[in-house]
């Protein structure tokens, strides 16, 4: 049943693409939750969950280079699931985050431990660079804030994670995944409940909206 939804989901996907103009057709992608974007050139749907490890993360206390003198800075990153840092404290920064980065100052023979926020799914904006195959994805403590986190996933044969070479406060972490799981429909079967399935009619509604608008425009 969810197969044969989808695969009208993305023979729809084909017939809109094709109708759209020139300059838009297999244009980015649709935001379908925060780790999942349906292509819209009806390719399939980029399951972010799937370039986890068997844990959901793709960083986990990972030393970050260039740290200031005496400390080390450690990232948690996980593209879907919701985490708390450190894990047996009830409340801290780093709770119910996607990005988390700790920066552990030794002090007199002492670990100081600083847990920051560096970004959450809720509010998180895709962009997707055709040329690249990549889709960029910002995380946000605060809807009104600044970007903390940027993770560009890349559609690779190739497995690489990279991060920023500096870190420095007040700039935004870059992060930089190469994955085959990066691509439509790759490494984990389609899973689409009913809600996402409402989505994913809601955004072709709302394509299909603007594909109208614009076709009476240029008459």
């Amino acid at each position: 049943m969810v197969l044969s939804i989808l695969t009208v989901v993305y023979f729809s996907l084909g017939l809109i693409a094709a109708d759209l103009p020139s300059e838009l057709k297999h244009s980015g992608c649709i935001k379908v939750n925060q780790c999942k974007c349906l292509m819209r050139d009806g390719s399939g749907l980029i399951d972010l969950g799937s370039v986890a490890d068997e844990d959901g993360f793709i960083q986990r206390l990972k030393p970050l280079p260039s740290a200031p003198q005496n400390t080390d800075v450690l990232l948690s990153f996980s593209p879907c699931l919701a985490f708390s840092q450190p894990e047996h404290f009830t409340v801290s920064d780093c709770t119910d985050v996607a990005a988390c980065v700790i920066r552990r100052i030794h002090q007199d023979n002492m670990y100081i431990d600083q847990y920051l926020n560096y970004g959450r799914h809720e509010g998180n904006k895709f962009s997707y660079d055709d040329s690249k195959k990549t889709l960029s994805v910002s995380y946000y403590m605060f809807s009104d804030s600044e970007s903390q986190t940027v993770v560009h996933y890349r559609c690779s044969p190739n497995h690489s994670i990279t991060s920023s070479q500096s870190f420095s406060a007040g700039v935004p972490l870059q992060m930089w995944v190469e994955s085959p799981c990066a691509c439509p429909n790759a490494c984990a079967p389609v899973d689409v409940g009913p809600g996402t399935i409402l989505l994913i009619i809601l955004c072709l509604s709302v394509t299909a909206y603007f594909i109208i608008g614009h076709s009476l425009m240029s008459l």
